[in-house]
């Protein structure tokens, strides 16, 4: 329980003091919950007197009930915390992972699955509050009670007290087997419940793909394997403590029996009085009953420690650090020193010994064949992750000296995937300045060559663009993508080769938004079409994490045995193929547009 309160507390976060004082209320009220149990052995002494002396009879009835009253307020503030403050619990903590996320390191975050995710801050939230307003009070009536009462059974006859503690001693190592069993199970519950739910949104996420290759339904083998495995968890974790449960449950009803039976057997002998024996059984039920519930409750608390453990976790990633007292950028010039960077869990590095510069307010191209490093040069620009050895700068200031938010502020990013949230098209335009009236919006639109097609639509700015922006066409999500880094207006932009995915006629109106958003600031672009960065003030041919060649167009293609120009000679021949005479359908042009080829 220790590690559980820790958990709690941990969770409790800025209500920590609130969670703290609920626990002292509730210790307070089983103590005197326990007492007033207590007074039914003198008030069941003075009943059975011949003659009862009633005064004293009242005497305990009036403590009884005071008691009682006592127990009854402290309850009432007891459970306040979980009126005042159970939703406000779950709120800071739901805002706590929020801030978490945020925070966290783009690499560490693009490693979690976003169900995964879903599931900390929605499940996990729920059900770690909920622990921290009802289960930890409720531990500690299951603890206090019982231990007071035993002690008040000792004092009266210890012989019937050493059958209350030999019954716990042999019940508490079933508890114990119960609680590792279920610790372990409800780890893997709810690890199942995380794969599940990720498996659930890429499910929905990808429902078109599996309608067309039917496997959509409630046979999807998408789902049917991760279904299968959280049954399978959830049936081991209740099957693995099912029988140290019954056994701790049946030690204490043996217990019971067994106490009234020498209780009765001392009553006969006259050893002892039978309102004592009838007082003793009272208190021994209630002494039983926590006890017998302890090994049902420890299923609880180990799932509650599972989900505080899952939440404690995620706040526990910290972000990446940052240098204090580093000089600010003076420019926008981007420089790479000596960069190695690798993923987690790769044996080679993905960029090795890489060493260039960006000047201010010119274009820089990456080229190369898919895993060469290209997108890799452009995270650790927006501080993806730090490399493991060398330095990236902007503006002469190394990035790690930067607060990520002032470094952000700096760059504006266009990828290739444009992602659109499930709002208004002003709503996801007004995301790069949230402060932006509805000019600045036009405006941005009107540059990005948005604004025509947006006109015609039937809620204008206000038409909701649907989940990842599915009711619009590739090319309007990325004009929308466009309008939204123009009105951000950053002095350095980075660009994952916005038209690779786009027909003709889309490009073209693509390029001309892309030309606008460029012009007088420091751009990165990824290009697969050789053809669209012909003008670059400089190309970088990445091969194997390297720089195999950089120059300009015109300086690369005078090395006709480079790889620039092999994969430039290689993309002007994609150009004239065509199937040849002997298959079926002479002369049918390519689906795939042949100017993406990157590598001969």
């Amino acid at each position: 329980m220790r590690r559980i309160l820790r958990l709690m507390l941990t969770a409790a976060g800025p209500y920590a003091p609130q969670f703290r004082r609920t626990l002292r209320i509730s210790l307070a009220a089983s103590l005197v919950q326990a007492a007033a149990y207590a007074t039914l052995v003198p008030l069941l002494a003075e009943l059975t007197r011949d003659p009862v002396r009633t005064d004293r009879a009242w005497l305990w009835v009036g403590l009884l009930a005071g008691l009682v009253t006592v127990e009854a307020v402290l309850r009432i503030r007891e459970t306040a915390f979980t009126y005042d403050h159970w939703h406000l619990v779950t709120q800071a903590t739901r805002l706590r992972l929020g801030a978490t996320l945020r925070a966290m390191p783009q690499q560490e975050l693009a490693r979690r699955a976003a169900g995964d995710l879903g599931s900390v801050v929605g499940g996990n939230a729920t059900a770690a509050a909920g622990a921290i307003s009802s289960l930890s009070t409720l531990f500690i009536q299951l603890v206090a009670v019982p231990a007071v009462l035993g002690v008040v059974v000792l004092v009266l006859d210890w012989r019937l007290g050493l059958v209350l503690v030999a019954a716990t001693l042999a019940a508490l190592p079933l508890v114990r087997q119960v609680q590792r069993r279920a610790n372990s199970g409800f780890h893997h519950v709810d690890e199942a419940d995380a794969d599940l739910a990720a498996r659930i949104v890429e499910y929905v996420q990808g429902l078109p793909v599996l309608k067309a290759t039917g496997q959509a339904g409630a046979d999807s083998p998408r789902l049917r394997t991760v279904l299968a495995d959280q049954h399978h968890a959830q049936s081991a974790a209740n099957r693995s403590a099912a029988l140290p449960v019954a056994g701790a449950q049946l030690i204490v009803q043996l217990a019971l029996v067994a106490l009234v039976a020498l209780g009765a057997a001392l009553a006969l002998d006259l050893r002892l009085s039978p309102a004592t024996v009838a007082a003793v059984v009272v208190t021994a039920a209630r002494f039983a009953e926590p006890l017998g519930l302890a090994a049902v409750m420890t299923k609880l608390f180990e799932q509650a420690e599972a989900a505080l453990h899952r939440v404690d976790e995620l706040l526990a990633v910290r972000p990446l650090p940052v240098t204090p007292g580093g000089p600010g950028p003076t420019g926008h010039h981007i420089t790479f020193e000596d960069v190695t960077f690798g993923y987690e869990g790769q044996r080679e590095p993905t960029l090795e010994q890489v060493s260039f510069t960006v000047p201010e307010g010119s274009l820089t191209a990456l080229v190369g064949p898919s895993g060469s490093g290209k997108t890799t040069v452009t995270k650790l620009i927006a501080r993806y992750a730090d490399p493991q050895h060398g330095t990236v700068r902007l503006g002469g200031a190394d990035l790690r000296s930067l607060d990520p938010d002032d470094l952000l502020r700096h760059l504006a990013v266009v990828f290739q995937d444009v992602y659109l949230f499930d709002d208004t098209i002003r709503a996801n335009i007004a995301l790069a300045r949230p402060d932006a009236t509805d000019a600045d919006i036009t405006t941005a639109a009107r540059a990005a060559n948005a604004h025509e097609f947006i006109s015609r639509l039937p809620d204008g700015y206000d038409t909701r663009v649907g989940e990842i922006g599915s009711a619009l066409s590739g090319g309007e999500r990325q004009r929308i993508s466009i309008a939204r880094a123009i009105l951000k207006d950053a002095p350095v932009v980075l660009l994952d080769e916005p038209t690779a995915a786009l027909d003709t006629e889309s490009e073209a109106v693509v390029q001309q938004a892309v030309a606008r958003l460029v012009a007088g600031r420091t751009v990165v672009v990824i290009a697969h079409r050789l053809s669209t960065i012909a003008g670059a003030d400089q190309i970088l041919v990445l091969d194997g994490g390297r720089i195999a060649q950089r120059g300009t167009h015109a300086a690369l293609l005078a090395e006709p045995d480079g790889r620039y120009a092999r994969m430039w000679h290689a993309q002007l021949a994609a150009r004239e193929w065509h199937l040849g005479p002997s298959a079926p359908l002479d002369g049918l042009r390519p689906l795939r547009d042949p100017g993406t080829v990157d590598e001969g």
